[in-house]
């Protein structure tokens, strides 16, 4: 498992999460994305991101003005299997 970090200090919303976002379809499952930001909006965003995608915020804080946001990239999905078959 690898961590990668992504700086989108000076980007407003939607950007930092677009950015996130563009940036975990590149990575393995598993794998760990570090966000840093500066919009304070970027709070509420991860976390209904995070909800909405089934990435896991693993941890997130404050320091300086400097928001950090720590994400495990989810589990490759299973395909959808035909109920009828």
């Amino acid at each position: 498992m690898s961590e990668t970090v992504l700086d989108v200090k000076g980007l407003s919303c939607p950007l930092p999460v677009l950015k996130a976002n563009r940036a975990l379809r590149g990575m393995r499952p598993g794998d760990r994305l570090r966000v840093v930001a500066t919009d304070r909006a970027s709070v509420a965003d991860f976390q209904a991101f995070c909800r909405e995608t089934g990435h896991a915020l693993i941890a997130f804080g404050e320091d300086a003005g400097v928001l950090s946001f720590v994400i495990r990239r989810r589990p490759e999905q299973a395909p959808a299997t035909d109920p009828g078959s």
